[in-house]
């Protein structure tokens, strides 16, 4: 049986920075959600990190982690939702935006929320970074709120997340 995809709701910062985007009332009528990222922060720095909360929680989260640079890569285990992607910020090249895919299976479930992000950001000038990223969220509560947070500075102006449900056809 195939799935079908629906998009739930687009988000885009307008140009008032945003320390995050955030959904909330999630439709509990899909199996599993998508949530897809492009974003640029105004942290002053290259690159800042992004955080990821379900239900206004951000505790109870663990991961194991695997990133690059170009110029080395590490793995570790996480034991917090911070650190999820990177996202380029206001020294990196202009006008120059990350992008992460989140997907979450089984959201509405009365167990415990697993999670998988891909994400990568670049700075033309000297270097391009990813991220892969296994979570769990341990609390039997269905998703019905997703929010993502720059750690450091506000997501910019055409910054944008898309909140997609997922179910079979």
């Amino acid at each position: 049986m195939a799935n079908t995809m629906v998009k739930i709701q687009t988000i885009t910062v307008g140009a008032s920075p945003a320390a995050s985007i955030n959904f909330t009332n999630i439709p509990q009528t899909f199996t599993d959600l998508k949530l897809v990222v492009s974003g640029r922060s105004n942290f002053a720095s290259n690159e800042t990190n992004v955080s990821i909360s379900f239900n206004s929680s951000s505790s109870n989260f663990t991961g194991r982690l695997l990133e690059g640079s170009g110029s080395g890569a590490a793995s570790y285990s996480r034991t917090d939702n911070l650190n999820i992607f990177i996202i380029p910020a206001a020294s990196s090249t202009s006008s120059v935006f990350g992008n992460a895919e989140i997907y979450i299976p089984n959201y509405t479930s009365s167990v415990n929320k697993s999670f998988s992000v891909e994400g990568s950001a670049e700075n033309n000038g000297t270097q391009a970074f990813q991220k892969l990223h296994a979570g769990l969220w341990s609390n039997s509560a269905a998703i019905t709120a997703v929010t993502v947070t720059s750690q450091n500075g506000n997501f910019v102006q055409f910054s944008s997340a898309t909140l997609y449900g997922i179910k079979k056809a």
